[in-house]
């Protein structure tokens, strides 16, 4: 049976750098605000005892999100700051190829697209300056809107967003493969500088 600690962890885990509300915490879970509450400073409790648990819970306002402990700081500033020599992932260029053509785009529409959650992706994206906030959504808990910068233009060769490559005609019903992973193709094939190499 699963725990109203572990529901709770486990939507704040998918929530990502946004994080949720102490409110949507409670419309989702069923428990009512104060029990929400008492069972987030449990859970944080939990991970500061543990010592290797890497995470922790901030509060800031209504807004509760999982990071990763202050002592990990080194150790997360070197995954994030890994040299932008290397070549872009293929998750980086599926996120960059998303939000390249669907921009603005919240963090929530691009896991909904890619099916998996992108928070560490856009991380690391936006210290490499390929994307960044250019506004938030109205709406509950106004998400942030994310869009490509000038940078991105810079890295890929493009003198504005019309130059992206066009996106695929609709396929034969027999393809495998989903409108977003065709275009995914293109925009690797013809932009990356890796790939042109």
């Amino acid at each position: 049976m699963t725990t109203m600690m572990a529901k709770l962890e486990g939507l704040l885990f998918i929530s990502g750098d946004e994080g949720m509300t102490v409110g949507e915490l409670a419309t989702l879970t069923g428990m009512m605000k104060p029990a929400v509450n008492q069972t987030l400073v449990r859970l944080n409790e939990k991970y500061a005892a543990d010592p290797d648990s890497a995470l922790t819970i901030l509060k800031s306002d209504e807004t509760v999100r999982l990071a990763t402990k202050a002592t990990l700081a080194d150790t997360v500033k070197r995954y994030f700051e890994a040299p932008s020599s290397t070549g872009l992932s293929q998750a980086s260029l599926e996120v960059l190829a998303i939000i390249a053509y669907h921009q603005p785009i919240t963090r929530i529409e691009i896991d909904e697209i890619r099916g998996v959650q992108s928070s560490g992706t856009l991380n690391k994206l936006t210290l490499r300056q390929l994307v960044t906030e250019v506004g938030r959504k109205q709406e509950a808990g106004r998400p942030k809107l994310y869009g490509t910068t000038d940078y991105f233009m810079d890295y890929f060769g493009l003198k504005a967003l019309s130059d992206l490559p066009p996106l695929p005609e609709p396929q034969e019903p027999e393809t495998t493969e989903s409108g977003h992973q065709l275009f995914l193709k293109q925009f690797n094939q013809e932009l990356n500088p890796e790939e042109k190499g």
